[in-house]
């Protein structure tokens, strides 16, 4: 058995725990995939790394509004593919070798970490390591629905899907929540027909309206049946069935599961710890990321219901700093907490939806600003894109905000900040300069639409 002050399972937002402050901790990391986490390997960054051609390739489709006339741009999937691992793999095994041979009070051990006590790991190598302190940053996987796992048919997860070997040509994607639709964007963007089954709306999530105003664009590019589960699934690579409940058959040469991801906290024997969980499987945690077991914290998908890195981060700031200073302990803020998914268009909310503001029975106004209604829009000829605004009439604050259109994930940080910094409505619209006629406008303009006491 070795000890360790600091035991810290995960390699992701975990690793970042390591700060100066602790220097003199023995620290271990647990890791038994892919050093770097799910963000760095599978998730957000490559992710992104294939949006962004897509979106140059999908705006091939608008230059005969804008008076552009060439051929539109086709798709080298190895090419692509080859570009954006050459890039990922790289720095993954580097961080890796750094954690191995070059970080010199940290120990990683490549293997699966379940507990057998009180701050008590049991490694799949047969050693066992405790730590005083012991961090849970196991992070999330795919969720793989029964009529799928017991086909017997291949299918790709959001692990996977990123390595194919050649493009697809009629790609079936079950789910509809921001990883279908951003593989959905990509696939189709690069001349894959793409098939989407959801079990219920699309990006249930999100604003009902934005939602809606997204369902009826992509509707024009990709056959989305809503409203319906997969009842079997069929076939051989190259040649696969899905018949759904109402009994439409579906059918592609490659399948794309993206129904959603569940924590790993049931891989690590959590109940000989003491921590408790949620009735989803999260690690129950309290606002300073401590679990129901003494010494014992989590941060990231295995613990937050926000499964997005820019959380895990908040919440490994956190932990790192509660480990340095004990007595002088700082709470995670999840009060704002935004998200965006990168399709076309993009999509980013933070705060209530309206759906949302209406249950909870407050007085809200609202306001809907068209990208179109500017000068950039007009340069865009947007037809579709806007700013949807949410707002407290009597203290003139924001609750929630939703843009759907170009850069819509940074138009919103503006707002955001307003809401984390409790800037009312009149400061933030009349307050400052807004560059003219820069697509900031579209926020300028909501703020000022709404109808406030």
């Amino acid at each position: 058995m070795t000890d360790y002050d600091l035991v810290i399972v995960g390699s992701g937002s975990g690793n970042s725990l390591v700060t100066p402050e602790l220097e003199d901790w023995k620290i271990a990391i647990v890791e038994e995939g892919v050093f770097g986490g799910t963000c760095l390997n599978v998730g957000c960054i490559p992710t992104k790394m294939f949006v962004y051609p897509a979106d140059l390739a999908h705006h091939a489709d608008e230059y005969d509004k804008l008076g552009l006339n060439g051929p539109a741009p086709r798709a080298d999937w190895p090419a692509i593919r080859d570009r954006i691992f050459g890039r990922i793999d790289p720095i993954s095994r580097g961080g890796r070798d750094y954690r191995k041979s070059g970080s010199p009070n940290v120990t990683l051990y490549e293997a699966h970490a379940e507990f057998d006590g009180p701050r008590s790991l049991k490694l799949s190598t047969g050693e066992t390591i405790t730590g005083r302190h012991v961090v849970l940053a196991a992070g999330s996987r795919a969720i793989v629905p029964p009529e799928v796992a017991d086909s017997g048919v291949p299918f790709h997860t959001s692990d996977t899907i990123m390595r194919l070997e050649s493009l697809p040509e009629r790609l079936i994607i079950l789910g509809a929540g921001y990883i279908a639709c951003e593989f959905a964007h990509v696939f189709s963007s690069f001349g894959t027909h793409v098939t989407m089954a959801a079990r219920s709306t699309l990006l249930r999530e999100l604003d009902e309206d934005i939602a809606t105003r997204m369902a009826d664009i992509v509707s024009a590019r990709w056959n989305l049946h809503r409203g319906v589960n997969a009842r079997s699934v069929s076939g051989t690579a190259g040649d696969i069935r899905v018949e759904l409940e109402d009994g439409t058959v579906l059918t592609g040469d490659t399948l794309l599961v993206a129904t959603g991801r569940k924590p790993n906290g049931d891989r690590l024997n959590l109940e000989a710890a003491g921590v408790d969980t949620h009735d989803d499987g999260r690690i129950a945690v309290d606002a300073f990321q401590r679990t129901s077991a003494e010494n014992v914290w989590a941060l990231g998908d295995v613990s937050t219901e926000h499964q997005l890195k820019h959380v895990a981060n908040l919440e490994e700031r956190t932990v790192a700093h509660n480990l340095a200073h004990p007595d002088a302990m700082v709470a995670s803020d999840h009060r704002f907490v935004p998200s965006a998914v990168f399709t076309h268009p993009q999509l980013a909310s933070v705060g209530l939806t309206e759906e949302q503001a209406r249950r909870s029975g407050r007085r809200y106004v609202t306001k809907v600003q068209a990208y179109g209604d500017t000068a950039y829009g007009w340069a865009m000829e947007d037809k579709t894109s806007v700013c949807k605004l949410i707002a407290d009439p009597v203290s003139c604050q924001l609750i929630g905000a939703h843009l759907m259109g170009e850069q819509a994930s940074v138009l919103i940080q503006p707002l955001i900040q307003a809401m984390s910094f409790g800037l009312g409505v009149r400061e933030m619209a009349r307050g400052q300069y807004w560059i003219h006629p820069a697509l900031t406008e579209v926020v300028e303009n909501a703020l000022l639409g709404l109808e406030l006491d």
